[in-house]
């Protein structure tokens, strides 16, 4: 199992809309507008790193009012 965090950034005033949308996205743990560099911080789960990807980039960067997403894979050391 892989788990992510993805940052999103919006357009200005879509982070509510952005964050309700994407929490309904098999595959999404959690979806949460926030304030700071990045709008919504969204913790994702796949069975492998190319369903990782296949979730960000045909469903999530897909979601309407998304201007940048960053990939960031959980790692245990």
């Amino acid at each position: 199992m892989v788990h992510a965090y993805i940052l999103i950034q919006t357009e200005v005033g879509k982070a509510a809309a952005v964050a309700a949308e994407i929490s309904g996205i098999p595959g999404v743990a959690t979806a949460e507008d926030v304030t700071g560099p990045y709008d919504v911080i969204v913790r994702a789960d796949a069975d492998t790193v190319d369903q990782l990807g296949q979730l960000v980039v045909a469903r999530i960067q897909n979601v309407e009012g998304i201007t940048r997403t960053l990939t960031c894979p959980v790692v245990h050391l």
